[in-house]
């Protein structure tokens, strides 16, 4: 019995680690245009890995993003849409990768 729940308890922190790690860790930051025409910086914060992230403060509009800086751990592919499917895309490399003005985006997926 006491074999059995070790196993248990170190598949579950196994589990545990696992799901932490998936996690890129640092800020991924980007400028957008807001309603009243002023630019504004938005911030992604230990975004999730794996998965398409549509940038929250331009997701209702037709606008995109731009000027992103990629200072997470991980790689930033960066998209033309919203769903991350467009053949129009760019990498960030980790910890300071960065595109300009004329890099625009409306979607992120971090790897």
């Amino acid at each position: 019995m006491r074999t059995l729940l070790a196993l248990t308890s170190a598949f579950a922190l196994l589990l545990t680690a696992t799901g932490i790690a998936s996690a890129a860790e640092g800020a991924f930051t980007y400028r957008y245009v807001d309603e009243e025409g002023e630019v504004q910086v938005g911030a992604l914060v230990d975004p999730p890995s794996g998965e398409c992230i549509e940038i929250p403060e331009i997701a209702d509009w037709d606008v995109s993003a731009f000027r992103p800086r990629n200072n997470t751990d991980s790689r930033a592919v960066v998209f033309k849409d919203g769903d991350c499917e467009s053949s129009a895309f760019f990498s960030l490399r980790p910890n300071g990768g960065s595109g300009s003005d004329r890099l625009l985006l409306r979607s992120v997926a971090f790897s």
